[in-house]
Parts: structure tokens; sequence; C-alpha cells
């Protein structure tokens, strides 16, 4: 890692500076742009970051080795806070069908794709899971993002759920950071099925306490899906999460358990993911509370739905909104992130700013890392995103192409775009 450097003459420098908290309503479309700014990086932090004319002139910048910038913006590394980024192989049968029979899901069991890829995971070598993992990582990087939120769940045992935890202890900072979570509570496995009861028995037993001990996740995570498993089910799994010390994360499904959003604010859940059909009264609740809304539009694009998430209204509400890729194989095929802002700018009603904020700083507070990430400021891990754009609004308005140039974590380069 370089010691010092410099990074100067930035046409725009998106610093998302503000708030101690997750940012609301008219802080979430404030992106504390820098005109001709310019960047002071020490072992990996910020040092300094402001105008050219000032931050060059500093006595720690002599001296300094300057890094060339080949763009005219930066912007903070993207923060994707919901990920399924060990799958196995892609469902393209799976997706090819959805087509030919003209709706998601049409005449197949909802599980179907999930238990498809529960059996390429298991079978999976841990060796040929990284493989394709690392893979996946040096594309997201290669779309901005610097630090990924990362979910089990398709081992649905516990020795494919460990294989998969333990793998994502060692993909930190392979290129990215990597926040780990344990999804005990989503699908029944075949194993188990009809008997959702024995199930949750074994996890709260065995895979929960095991996950807690060996420190092999940061969050845990359940799905509000009725269909699987009752909401007293589901806050019996998350309140023992609680007590062995995980961070607590909810899925919340179109057709989620009425009462689930009030269930996570209940419990203090750090967020709630998708919410697609949220009401009026639950964005009230959430802006009462601190439980960020994550939401999730490549899955709604990819399945054809139409129905995306209210962020316009739950931004006015005054909930703290952030986005994701949900990068998985069944339902969002895809870890670009510039693409999520595209579409939340222009299927959701968001702001490019407000955009950008919800897919860097409000991304880190979703994930509890807001402290060292999700934003260019003092003391913060040096994670930005050089862009070859004129202006940072470019980057949604610009869909399904990448301005990215130049990427880097903790002040090293993870990825550089290579000359025309």
């Amino acid at each position: 890692m370089k010691r010092r450097f410099l990074v100067r003459g930035i046409r725009q420098v998106v610093t998302l500076r503000g708030p101690a908290g997750p940012r609301r309503g008219d802080q979430l479309a404030d992106p504390a742009v820098i005109s001709d700014g310019a960047m002071l990086i020490d072992h990996g932090r910020f040092v300094q970051v402001g105008p050219t004319a000032r931050i060059e002139n500093l006595t720690e910048a002599r001296g300094a080795e300057e890094l060339p910038c080949p763009g005219n913006v930066v912007i903070p590394g993207f923060v994707d806070a919901h990920t399924h980024l060990l799958h196995g192989p892609a469902r393209i049968e799976e997706f090819e069908a959805r087509i030919r029979e003209g709706r998601p899901g049409k005449g197949v069991h909802a599980n179907e794709g999930v238990f498809a890829t529960m059996r390429a995971v298991r079978a999976a070598p841990a060796a040929r899971l990284r493989i394709q993992a690392v893979r996946a990582l040096r594309q997201a990087a290669s779309f901005g993002s610097t630090t990924l939120e990362v979910k089990s769940g398709y081992g649905l045992d516990e020795a494919t759920e460990t294989k998969m935890l333990r793998l994502l202890k060692t993909l930190h900072g392979h290129p990215l950071s990597i926040v780990p979570t344990y999804l005990g509570l989503h699908v029944l496995p075949p194993e188990f099925d009809g008997r959702p009861a024995e199930w949750l028995d074994f996890v709260l037993r065995r895979q929960l306490p095991l996950v807690a001990r060996r420190r092999l996740a940061q969050f845990a995570d359940a799905g509000a899906d009725p269909q699987s498993f009752s909401l007293e089910q589901i806050r019996r799994f998350l309140s023992a999460a609680r007590m062995h010390g995980l961070g607590l994360r909810l899925h919340v499904p179109p057709n989620a358990h009425a009462g689930a959003i009030a269930l996570a604010a209940e419990l203090g859940a750090t967020s709630v993911d998708g919410l697609e059909a949220v009401t009026s009264a639950e964005m009230d609740l959430l802006a009462r509370t601190s439980t960020i809304a994550v939401l999730l539009p490549g899955r709604t694009f990819h399945q054809g739905s139409g129905r995306f998430a209210r962020a316009r209204s739950m931004i006015e509400a005054g909930a703290a909104v952030a986005l994701a890729t949900n990068f998985n194989p069944g339902t969002s095929p895809s870890c670009s992130m510039p693409f999520v802002l595209s579409l939340a700018c222009t299927q959701m009603g968001m702001t490019p700013g407000e955009a950008l904020a919800a897919a860097t700083i409000n991304g880190a507070h979703a994930l509890g890392i807001a402290a060292e990430a999700g934003s260019l400021e003092h003391g913060k891990w040096a994670d930005f995103v050089v862009l070859d754009a004129s202006d940072y609004r470019e980057l949604p308005y610009y869909f399904g192409m990448n301005l990215v140039a130049m990427t880097v974590r903790r002040g090293e380069v993870i990825y550089r775009r290579e000359a025309c």
C-alpha cells in the first residue's frame, strides 16, 4: 500500500458529506460536491478532501506520490448492501422458461430454482465457488463497488452453510470488502418438507450458535414469505440471532407477511430489503426508526413484474432508503450498481443525487459501517471511484454503459479500465 498520495484537479469530487445518521428527505438529494477538488490519502485512509488549491498546499501533501486521475468525477465506492454472491451456475433454463410462459414463475414450483442452486452449491468444492466468486467480485469492482454484503442461504444444511461463510472470510479484500450475512430462514430445505418447526429448531439449536461462536457472520437474515415460515417463527429466529450478538436483516418480498416490517422495526433490524408492496403506514413507521429500507429494483426489472418499490413516496415520508443489486442467479443476475441507479431514477422517481447517496452512504448505514465507508471524508477508508464523465449525473443517465475508469479500495487500485 502506498504510504501517501495525492489526487488533484478533479472536476467534481462528490463527497456525500452530511449528518452522522442515514440521509433522509432533502438530505438525501445533497451530494456535497466540491468543484476542482483534491484528496490526500495516507495508509489507505483519507487525510483531507477539499479544493485543490488548499489540499495541494498542505504540509502533509509535500512529497506525496501523485495518483493520476483518468477522469473528471470522483464518487465514493458503491456499498452494495444486498447480494447472494455464492450461487453456482446461471439459471438460464429457468430464465428462458419464464419468457416462453409469459410471466414469472408460471407453472413452476416457487422454490424449484432455489433448490437447483442449492444442489449445485452443495456439490461444488469451495475452490470452485471461490473461482466463480472472485470473477464476480472483479466484475463488481469494474462497476465501482468497493463493499459487498454477501448472504449464505443456498446451502440449506449445516455443512454447506458453514462452507459458504468460511469462504466469505477468505474472500474479504480479494478485491472488495465483504460483509457476511447468515441467511438462516428463507426457504424450507427439501429434507424438511412440511416440517418448518423442526427445521427452525435445528437452526436455533445447531446452526445459529455455530455461526455466532465461530464469528462467521456479522448479520442474520430471514425471509418474510408466508409460504415458508410463520411470522412467529421468524420472530424466534431473529430474536435468537440478536441474543447471539448478530445484527438483523429481513427480506420483505411483495407477498410478505402483514406485520413483517413492524416486526423488523420492533426488533431493531438494521435493514428491511425489497419492499415492493410497502404501505403508507409502513413508510411512516420506517421514518420513525433507524431501520434502512434497502430497495432492489434489479429484481423487478429481471422478473418483468413492473412492480417497483415506491422510493419517491418513502423518501417523502422520511424513511432512509438504500439501493442494492440483489445479485443472485434467479431474480437479479447483475452486479452493476450503475444500472441499479438508472432504474432508481427512471422507474422509482429518485433524482441522481438521491440514488447516489442511497447506493453509497445509506448502503454503508445499512451494513453498520458508515463510520468507515460510504463518503469521502477525513479518517474514512479511501474507497472511491473515478468516472469518465463531466458530471456525476451522467452515471444513471447513460444506462447500460459503464463510465467507471478506475476503482480504488483502501487506497489501492483494484480496477483500471484499459485505454481504448
